[in-house]
């Protein structure tokens, strides 16, 4: 009996096609592979109001410090080098703390400074410059404070952003990155502390009942994450085109010689 190769052919066609449709709708991750900062379905958010409560920000490695002394308690600025500097009034005097948590200051030399915050800072350097100046008075301020917004879309829409104040929201936060590019807004994630152990936080701002949690203030190195919209047809489409394209080309072969 003489093979039926067009039988044999149109089965593999179809075994084809069904196993690269189950192989499309297995997994989520083979529609979007680019997704990121997935979370399960039985993953337990933590609560807005906790991200209400504010811990003072504490100075880490690569913080850049805008750092000012006075003396008499604020009564005139001065340069610990020079007895008045042009170049020290014109706030050039940003200095960074190294890896080690130490930051190198005029007269002082090097002083650690890492886990303490401003006002502890500020505390720790005025009894430090008292052995030198009268009544010293230290200000500070972190230049580089930042967070990293990634506002959905499919790439190239990410942005850091810079904390100008100690009180930006996540509105504003949004705003300075561009808005919510193509995600949805129901579903913007805020990913706050050790990053291996973080606290996340789910933000509705769809509805205006989920806009009044957008007043939550940031928080330095906070991950802003708003997911990107489903769009199936099209990602199918993109995953099992190249696909498609491979078995008509085969198929086009095989008419030519049969």
């Amino acid at each position: 009996m003489p093979i039926q190769m067009p039988t044999v052919i149109s089965n593999h066609k179809n075994t084809g096609i069904i196993l690269l449709i189950l192989l499309v709708f297995s997994s989520c991750q083979v529609l979007n592979p680019e997704r990121m900062l997935r979370t399960p379905g039985d993953f337990e958010f933590a609560s807005v109001d906790e991200a209400r409560i504010q811990e003072e920000y504490r100075l880490a490695p690569n913080d850049e410090l805008y750092f000012r002394l006075f003396t008499n308690d604020g009564e005139k600025l001065i340069d610990p080098i020079t007895p008045i500097s042009q170049q020290f009034l014109r706030g050039d005097h940003i200095y960074n703390i190294e890896f080690d948590g130490f930051v190198k200051l005029p007269v002082l030399g090097r002083v650690k400074l890492k886990g303490m915050t401003l006002r502890e800072a500020e505390k720790f350097l005025e009894e430090k410059y008292s052995v030198y100046y009268n009544r010293p008075f230290v200000q500070l301020r972190v230049t580089n404070n930042r967070v990293i917004v990634f506002p959905g879309g499919r790439g190239g829409t990410s942005k850091v952003v810079y904390l100008e104040n100690t009180n930006t929201n996540l509105f504003e936060a949004l705003a300075m990155a561009g808005g919510i590019a193509d995600g949805r807004a129901r579903r913007v994630k805020v990913i706050r502390g050790d990053l291996r152990d973080p606290q996340v936080f789910l933000i509705d701002l769809s509805t205006l009942d989920g806009v009044r949690n957008a007043d939550v203030v940031l928080q330095a190195n906070d991950i802003i994450y708003v997911e990107p919209r489903e769009r199936v047809p099209q990602r199918i489409l993109e995953n099992i085109g190249p696909y498609l394209t491979l078995l008509s080309t085969a198929l086009i072969v095989y008419s030519l010689f049969k």
